[in-house]
């Protein structure tokens, strides 16, 4: 069977040139990255903002388990689908961080048959984007240590500085690092750490903010630091906004580029759904919009992060709504979620099944909360059987939601043809969006309905520092905005290790975050980290490059 980067570099790619032509976009309306890739110039916009919208497809998932789902594997095989029957259709995705590919999941880039492409090229370093966002943000926090060495001028607190450095990797050994060691020339010692790039506020404001314009404004509104009477400093009174805007001149235009079957892919931004908000960014979806009538695009891991947040966070900023959701699983994923170990996933086990299905149910529920059709898609393995097929499709009709076998893996935009249909017909359904909260509620009934309405918790329990945080928030005036949780992917609940649908569980928030360039507040629970560590044997060991340039491992 051949590896994902096999059929990749098999691919008959296309000049970008021509995957642009599909769209109606003009060669003088691209910024040329090789022969495959280009980003598209700002200009393009003022060309098609009256345009109408085309139909927008949210793919999420159920929350994810070793035994994997294939989400973004799904997102591309079913634009490659509405691309088989002639439909002008484009992809809209995220970039992949350096960190996954190196360390548990390798390359991000689809799977088997339907894969974006040149999927090297978008797995590592891309256009460039990652990089921006990591030198911009680091540009701040040095500017940050080089305002206390030359005075401190602003009073800021040494114990209060809010805003840490990044990197695009995942290195435990960074979370807590002290830095300024040496003597008075080397800095103010104090201590701070880093999170993953993906995990910036610069980040989420990248992927946002709706032009250069906004973005500024953004980059401003950054609380960085507190001054020893607990004011809240903002990035722009460093006066650095209009440096730290430069470095995004050219991050900030949307990525072209295409799938194994010639259609157009945008992939721009990477925000990470436990810890950030988990989509791509919204210009790239309001061009996508724009260019093609059909546009399927994804929010990361489980219905309950990645979902909930495009939709309470990413649709009340863009004034944007899906028009239908599909909701991916597979037969494995759902029999792991009942309780059967991983090594005994291929035999049937229907009372594990139907158990595991609680999962997938309650995902289905939350979708039609806010009102959208949901559509089921089983991502297809050998070994599922008829009977367990036929059960799951059974279950979810019960529900209102249709169901489809996918099959893009193996067999590309055809494989996808039977969930495209479903898609079209759900489109056709009445769809009476509504957001989950008003985002002038208190911060603790925003959280709480989240977890109510979406996890399934009985409540919502604040520890003593996340209290203060709060109040801190309230007397500042940060508390209208939307709320972005960080929350363990792997269960619906703040726990891990409680697979399927957990109830009579609470969700512990133990510190509360002002994220207010970006527009929302962070709440973290549980364990979960904005620096991720690498796995015993990471995915890095298993990567080669010959002579010739050719890559493996990279699957």
């Amino acid at each position: 069977m051949k590896t994902d980067v096999e059929i990749a570099q098999e691919a008959a790619i296309r000049p970008i040139r021509e995957i642009a032509e599909k769209l109606g976009i003009p060669e003088d309306e691209l910024e040329l990255y090789g022969k495959y890739k280009a980003k598209i110039t700002l200009d393009a916009w003022q060309r098609v903002k009256d345009q109408p919208n085309g139909k927008l497809i949210l793919v999420t998932a159920i929350n994810p388990t070793p035994a994997g789902e294939g989400k973004t594997t799904t997102s591309v095989g079913l634009a490659d689908a509405f691309h088989e029957q002639g439909k002008k259709t484009a992809v809209a995705l995220r970039e992949p961080s350096l960190g996954p590919c190196f360390g548990l999941k390798g390359g991000a880039a689809g799977g088997g048959y339907s894969q974006v492409v040149p999927m090297e090229d978008i797995n590592l370093h891309f256009t460039g984007d990652f990089h921006a966002i990591t030198t911009a943000h680091n540009l701040l926090a040095a500017i940050i240590d080089n305002h206390i060495q030359q005075g401190n001028a602003l009073d800021l607190d040494v114990r209060r500085i809010v805003w840490k450095r990044v990197l695009d990797l995942n290195d435990r050994a960074l979370r807590h690092v002290v830095i300024g060691l040496g003597g008075k020339p080397h800095g103010m010692p104090r201590e701070t750490g880093f999170d993953i790039t993906v995990a910036s506020e610069m980040m989420a404001i990248l992927c946002l903010a709706d032009g250069l314009e906004d973005m500024k404004k953004r980059l401003g509104r950054i609380v960085v630091a507190y001054t020893r009477d607990g004011r809240a400093v903002r990035a722009e009174e460093l006066h650095v906004t209009g440096a730290l805007t430069l470095l995004f001149k050219d991050a900030i235009k949307p990525n072209l580029v295409q799938t194994l079957e010639g259609t157009p892919a945008f992939i721009h931004g990477g925000p990470f759904a436990n810890i950030a908000h988990g989509c791509n960014s919204i210009m790239a979806t309001k061009f996508a919009l724009k260019f093609a009538d059909y546009v399927v695009t994804e929010a990361g891991f489980g219905a309950d992060l990645g979902a909930e947040k495009f939709l309470d966070i990413k649709c009340r900023f863009a004034g944007f709504h899906p028009d239908a959701v599909v909701i991916v699983a597979t037969v494995r994923a759902l029999k792991m979620h009942g309780g059967l170990p991983k090594t005994e996933l291929s035999k049937v086990d229907m009372t594990a099944l139907e158990k595991g299905l609680a999962n997938l149910t309650k995902h289905i529920e939350n979708i039609h909360k806010f009102g959208l059709p949901a559509v089921v898609a089983i991502n297809a393995f050998p070994t599922d059987t008829p009977e367990e097929l036929a059960f799951v499709e059974k279950k979810c009709q019960e529900l209102g939601a249709e169901v489809a076998l996918s099959e893009v893996w193996a067999k590309g935009g055809k494989g996808g043809l039977k969930l495209a249909e479903k898609v079209e017909a759900a489109m056709e359904k009445p769809n009476n969006f509504r957001l989950l909260y008003d985002v002038n509620a208190s911060v603790p009934d925003k959280i709480a309905t989240i977890a109510r309405e979406i996890y399934g918790a009985d409540g919502v329990d604040f520890t003593d520092a996340a209290r203060k945080n709060l109040q801190e928030i309230e007397t500042l005036g940060f508390d209208k905005m939307p709320v972005c949780m960080a929350k363990t992917q792997y269960s619906l609940s703040d726990d891990a290790a409680k697979l399927g649908r957990p109830t009579g569980f609470r969700i512990t928030v133990r510190e509360l975050k002002i994220s207010a360039g970006a527009g929302f507040i962070v709440a973290m629970t549980g364990n979960i980290l904005t620096m991720p560590g690498l796995p015993k044997h990471p995915a890095a060991e298993n990567m080669d490059i010959d002579e010739q340039g050719k890559i493996t491992g990279l699957f």
